[in-house]
């Protein structure tokens, strides 16, 4: 897998002109077909070494004659045991050779459907979140076949059971063999996939890199540009005025000062907002009360008017003196 620097070459990268000629999204689109288009479907074979060794395996594990080999399987126990002989068989087991073969081509296939899958998906939306999806779609498929065959062919073993030794021996266990051999080779198979995985992670990683690299070279090819026009306007900083430490004396106190203030505001309100809720508490004066309380209002106004009268004053001072006799 090339690196980026094997896409962008230095022009690329030192000239951000480049992609607003052309466009950040346009690019990131030609990076991403030309790192895709040099993955091949090749690159499986390796991981595929695992799964292909149990698929010859498979061949040296089965009780009927398989092509070019003929009865491995007795010619095995005749080898381990040299005075063993085989019991006469009065029927001919099932072939079953094909099963391990033909299931094996079908999870090629599928592997090659989510490579092509991938190369368009990747193409058009490059995030991990889409490998992911792609992968787990057709691991899953992978897999259901690969535990399938070995439950049909338990379930045809319990059915065969009462058709007699014929059926049992001569069809339902070759078959049930062969299934199990099928699910170890799906299980073997799923490096395949994950080679698969990473080569195209690798594609989106690359293309976020150069994006990421292509936005901070952005940022900083425009702070220079403010720092330059800066520089060569010295009016500007002349017309900056001088921070002085009792400046910042000042600032600071008066900062203090507001924060204070704004305390005791917070305070004035809390006290505020608590008598209102102690009033809003409070039971409802009626109506005939409140007159009560402004005939008795009236009275003391009128009382403390007529205070003001010399009669009344005079009146009450021979009050007060009859008082003390």
């Amino acid at each position: 897998m090339p690196n980026s620097n094997d896409i962008l070459t230095p022009k690329h990268v030192q000239n951000s002109e480049y992609f607003k000629k052309n466009g950040l999204e346009e690019e990131m689109e030609l990076v991403a077909k030309s790192l895709i288009e040099k993955i091949r479907f090749s690159l499986i074979i390796k991981p595929a070494i695992i799964s292909l060794a149990a698929l010859f395996i498979s061949f040296f594990m089965d009780i009927s004659n398989v092509p070019l080999l003929g009865n491995i399987s007795v010619d095995i126990a005749r080898s381990l045991f040299p005075g063993w002989q085989p019991a006469t068989q009065t029927f001919e087991p099932f072939r079953f050779w094909w099963l391990p073969v033909l299931t094996y081509g079908l999870f090629i296939f599928l592997s090659y459907l989510a490579f092509q899958k991938l190369k368009d998906e990747v193409l058009r939306n490059p995030v991990s979140e889409t490998i992911d999806r792609v992968i787990d779609s057709y691991s899953s498929v992978i897999d259901s076949i690969a535990t399938a065959l070995p439950l049909l062919g338990a379930a045809l073993l319990l059915i065969s059971i009462r058709l007699g030794e014929e059926i049992f021996l001569g069809l339902s266990v070759p078959f049930e063999i062969k299934a199990l051999i099928v699910l170890a080779v799906g299980k073997l198979f799923e490096p395949v996939l994950n080679q698969l995985s990473v080569e195209f992670q690798n594609v989106v990683t690359h293309v976020q890199d150069i994006k990421e690299r292509y936005f901070s070279r952005v940022q900083i090819e425009s702070t220079k540009g403010i720092l330059d026009k800066i520089g060569g306007n010295n009016h500007i900083s002349e017309s900056i005025p001088q921070v002085q430490i009792d400046d910042v004396e000042k600032y600071k106190m008066l900062m203090s000062e507001i924060s204070n203030f704004s305390s005791a505001i917070k305070e004035n309100y809390i006290y505020v907002h608590n008598l209102m809720e102690r009033i809003n508490s409070m039971p409802q004066i009626s109506k005939e009360k409140i007159e009560e309380l402004r005939s008795l209002a009236y009275s003391i106004s009128q009382a403390s008017a007529s205070l003001s009268d010399e009669n009344a004053l005079r009146g009450l001072k021979y009050l007060e003196s009859i008082v003390k006799k």
